[in-house]
C-alpha cells in the first residue's frame, strides 16, 4: 500500500468528533464533527495544499528577501516564494515530525530544528493535539537547546470550511483592532486602526466583502485572555480561539482547496510577518528558554 503523501496519519477520536494529524509538517489534515467538516482538509493522495493545517516554524508568514540580521550576523534563508522573493512559512512544513506520546484522543509530535544555512540555531519544537469536549486544541512548545540565543516565531494555518455555502451567506468575524499594511511583496510597512473601515471584521462581514490576504494585529480578548474569530454560515460554522501568545492574525481566502469549493484560513501567529527584521512580536530564546502557546478550533 502506498504511504500517504503527508506521511503517517494519527487519527484522534472523541464522541462524534474526529481529527487527523499528520507526520509531514506535524499539522492537522482533517477535523470533522458528526461527519461535517469544520476544517477544510485534503486527501491522503494530495501534497498539503496552500499550507492547509500546517505548523509554521521557526517563523510564520514572510521573511523579506529571505534575509535578516541577528546579533550582528546577516543570514540568508532559501527563497520559498519566488514570485515575491520571500522565504515563506518557516522550515518545518516538509519535514517528518516524530511521535512523542499518543492516546486515543491526543498526540504529541516533535521536531528538532537542525542548524542550517539561514537558520544556524538549535530548537526542539513540539505540538500536542487534543480532542476534548471543547473541540480540537493545540499547544505548541519551543525550547532553545543550543548555546546561543535564537530568534523565534510560529504560526498555524487552519482553513475553516464553509461546506459549499453561498459566499454571500458566510460571515467572517475577526476581533483585531489593527490592520497591518503591506507593500507589493506583502511585507508589513505599518498598521492602522480598523475603526470605520471595510477591514473591520469585529462585528462580522460577508465573505464576499473580505479581502483575499489580510494581516491583522492587536485582537480584542475576553476575560480569559482569549481572542476568538469565527466563520459562520446557515446551519454551521467554526470558531478559532487563541491565547495571549498569539497577537497577530492572517486571514486568507483562496478560491478553492482540493475537495472544498472555498474555505477561509484564520491563522494565529506569535509575531508579524518579517518579524526577524522588524522585531514586531519577535521572541528571542536564550539557551534553555522555553516558549508555549495554545489555540483551538470548534464547531458543530
Amino acid at each position: 500500500m502506498t504511504e500517504a503523501l503527508s506521511g503517517k496519519q494519527f487519527v484522534l477520536r472523541r464522541g462524534d468528533a474526529e481529527a487527523t494529524i499528520v507526520e509531514v509538517g506535524g499539522g492537522v489534515r482533517t477535523y470533522a464533527v458528526a461527519g461535517r467538516d469544520i476544517l477544510a482538509g485534503y486527501g491522503t493522495d494530495v501534497v498539503c495544499p496552500r499550507a492547509a493545517g500546517a505548523v509554521l516554524v521557526p517563523w510564520p508568514n514572510r521573511l523579506a528577501g529571505g534575509t535578516y540580521t541577528f546579533d550582528g550576523v546577516t543570514h540568508q534563508a532559501a527563497i520559498s516564494e519566488p514570485a515575491l522573493g520571500n522565504a515563506n512559512h518557516g522550515l518545518g512544513r516538509w519535514t517528518r515530525w516524530n511521535v512523542v506520546t499518543q492516546s486515543q484522543n491526543s498526540v504529541t509530535l516533535g521536531w528538532a530544528v537542525p542548524p542550517q544555512s539561514g537558520y544556524p540555531f538549535q530548537l526542539d519544537v513540539r505540538t500536542t493535539w487534543t480532542l476534548d469536549d471543547d473541540g480540537l486544541q493545540a499547544t505548541h512548545e519551543a525550547v532553545n537547546v543550543g548555546d546561543t540565543a535564537a530568534p523565534f516565531g510560529i504560526g498555524i494555518h487552519p482553513y475553516l470550511a464553509i461546506n459549499g455555502a453561498d459566499r454571500a451567506e458566510v460571515t467572517v468575524r475577526v476581533p483585531a483592532t489593527l490592520r497591518v499594511l503591506v507593500d507589493d511583496n506583502k511585507i508589513p510597512t505599518g498598521t492602522k486602526p480598523v475603526d470605520g473601515t471595510a477591514d473591520d471584521l469585529r462585528a462580522g462581514r460577508p465573505l464576499t466583502e473580505v479581502g483575499l490576504d489580510l494581516s491583522y494585529a492587536a485582537p480584542e480578548r475576553g476575560a480569559d485572555g482569549r481572542a476568538v474569530a469565527s466563520v459562520e454560515y446557515p446551519g454551521g460554522g467554526g470558531t478559532i480561539w487563541m491565547d495571549e501568545a498569539f497577537d497577530w492574525i492572517q486571514v486568507f481566502t483562496p478560491d478553492a482547496l482540493p475537495d472544498h469549493p472555498a474555505a477561509v484560513a484564520i491563522e494565529p501567529m506569535s509575531c508579524a510577518a518579517n518579524a526577524f527584521n522588524s522585531g514586531d512580536g519577535l521572541v528571542v530564546l536564550a539557551p534553555g528558554d522555553r516558549w508555549t502557546g495554545s489555540w483551538g478550533v470548534s464547531g458543530g
